[in-house]
């Protein structure tokens, strides 16, 4: 899926949500942003518009391994799950 540019750094300055929803997607899988910046804004911005949000706990980079904790942290309050990778390509497979 292809959105609009964001100008900070999660998803409510462009198109995200709105393509989701048209497409009928109600779950989210979170990996490959910085943790404790893109990440944990797009999962509070994505569980508070309502979808379901898995983040991959081992696919995400912090600036260091205390952002990366207090990252874990968050995600363990927000999210609905929170995963390996492993774990995500066997959820994907099914």
């Amino acid at each position: 899926m292809v959105t609009s540019p964001h100008k900070i750094y999660g998803p409510d300055s462009n198109d995200l949500v709105l393509q989701l929803r048209s497409k009928g997607i109600d779950t989210v899988i979170l990996a490959g942003l910085a943790a404790n910046l893109c990440t944990d804004s797009h999962l509070r911005e994505l569980v508070e518009s309502g979808f379901k949000v898995i983040v991959v706990k081992d696919a995400v980079a912090a600036p260091g391994s205390d952002a990366y904790q207090a990252a874990l942290v968050n995600y363990g309050l927000i999210a609905n799950a929170v995963i390996t990778t492993d774990d995500a390509v066997k959820t994907i497979a099914r």
